[in-house]
């Protein structure tokens, strides 16, 4: 039931992205890009900043409320009458001011048995930062502050907003350039196959710079996390931010054993706290949003 739950706000939000960025395409006057005469590069590029960066943006107006609702999130109010939820509200709330966070962040919980927690949001004053579970029950104290804590980081680093942009630019070079080299190509192809030829070398040309492009934002991600837990390590400590990546190779460790074991490990097999890469692969780590935990643990040291 969840699963289908969050297919369907896919796809609803797919189609408001596809309807919205019709109409700014209308207010804006971006004619087609391709006429009698050729290849407009200027409607062409209009076309590619309004999809590449529409959509990005729309996505990130859009995180907060998604992510309540695609992952079951429970907010928790600072009156809360359990005593550990009013904790986790108290707790990031210090750490939000301690990072000079003038509105505090929203506070929420997921039942997952994973050990995880995400800060999401379009502005630093209208962020969420949400916890697992499964994080709350298998990490203790000083653990779950260092993981606040680079959570916190993020928000007061506008990293939201950051990867939203980079991932804008990438989406734009990939619509524009793959639509250039399409149609120079198709120039060598007779008339009549010329439009579904075009069609299929824009699809693969999409499918190659987007695999190039995901190495771009793979590659600023993971400064920004670098960024992030150093961040966190100011706001709660440079130990307990060891100690949340500490934390976090020690259940990863387990989670492996059961897998190698073929049992039943009871865990995710992302821990999307701090996004654990799993064993090395050079090919797979330039696509990785998330450092090597023992480079991360290296770093703090």
């Amino acid at each position: 039931m969840q699963f289908m739950k969050r297919i369907f706000l896919f796809a609803v939000v797919n189609i408001l992205i596809i309807v919205t960025l019709s109409i700014v395409m209308n207010l804006f006057g971006v004619q087609p890009y391709l006429n009698q005469a050729g290849l407009d590069y200027n409607a062409l590029l209009g076309f590619a900043l309004i999809w590449g960066f529409g959509g990005a943006l729309i996505s990130l107006a859009l995180s907060r409320v998604m992510a309540k609702m695609m992952m079951g999130v429970k907010l928790v109010q600072p009156q809360s009458r359990d005593p550990h939820a009013r904790a986790l509200v108290e707790r990031v709330y210090a750490l939000a001011r301690h990072a000079g966070l003038t509105t505090m962040p929203e506070v929420g919980i997921y039942n997952s048995p994973e050990i995880n927690a995400f800060a999401t949001g379009p502005t630093k004053s209208r962020s969420l930062v949400a916890v697992s579970s499964g994080l709350l029950e298998k990490m203790n104290d000083d653990e779950v502050e260092g993981v606040l804590a680079h959570e916190i980081a993020h928000i007061a680093n506008g990293d939201m907003v950051t990867m939203t942009l980079v991932q804008g630019v990438v989406n734009a070079f990939v619509i524009f350039f793959a639509r250039v080299i399409a149609w120079f190509i198709a120039q060598g192809v007779k008339e009549e196959n010329r439009g579904a030829i075009q069609f299929v070398i824009v699809f693969m040309l999409e499918i190659i710079l987007s695999l190039l492009g995901m190495m771009v934002v793979a590659a600023f991600s993971r400064a920004r996390e670098f960024r992030a837990d150093g961040g966190g390590a100011k706001l709660a400590g440079r130990e307990k931010m060891r100690a949340a990546l500490m934390g976090l190779k020690r259940h990863y460790g387990k989670m492996i054993s059961h897998e190698e074991e073929d049992q039943p490990s009871g865990a995710q097999p992302a821990l999307a706290t701090l996004k654990i890469s799993g064993k090395k692969n050079k090919f797979l780590y330039l696509l990785s949003t998330h450092p090597d935990l023992d480079e991360r643990i290296a770093r703090l040291r």
